[in-house]
């Protein structure tokens, strides 16, 4: 199974030039604690409600006057849309992350696949073993 199959599509981003307040009002609204940041589709980095509060608020910056740009996460976790979902939970893994942006080869934004989306997939294929298995034993002699 590839992440394309269990990713959320249509992903919510932010300009790299939004403020705090809206990107923090975006988060509460979307119930989520991350949203890439992208020029053209491109990910150029991402904000999460950690980055907000030790970049931002800790350090006194003016919450409207500080940008994504200026407080985004530099390092640039992701994975493609056709990866696996083995390298997928791998990648999450190494990184101690909860999401990934997922992008194609042309290193567009195409998604965001979570540890539960994965997660699902996985009992999905297990489960789906486990049937097929059962039924191949109710068929033996």
């Amino acid at each position: 199974m590839r992440v394309h199959q269990v990713m959320t599509e249509n992903v919510s981003f932010v300009d790299p030039d939004m403020r705090i307040p809206e990107i923090a009002r975006r988060m509460r609204d979307e119930d989520i604690g991350s949203l890439p940041v992208a020029e053209s589709e491109r990910l150029i980095g991402i904000v999460t409600d950690r980055d907000i509060v030790v970049r931002a608020v800790a350090d006194g910056q003016d919450a409207r006057g500080t940008t994504a740009r200026q407080i985004m996460s530099p390092k640039i976790l992701y994975c493609f849309e056709d990866d696996s979902i083995e390298e997928a939970l791998r990648n999450m893994g190494d990184n101690q992350v909860r999401r990934l942006p997922v992008i194609n080869r042309d290193k567009r934004l195409v998604g965001v696949v979570s540890l539960g989306d994965l997660s699902k997939a996985a009992q999905d294929q297990a489960g789906d073993a486990l049937k097929g298995h059962l039924a191949v034993n109710r068929e033996s002699p």
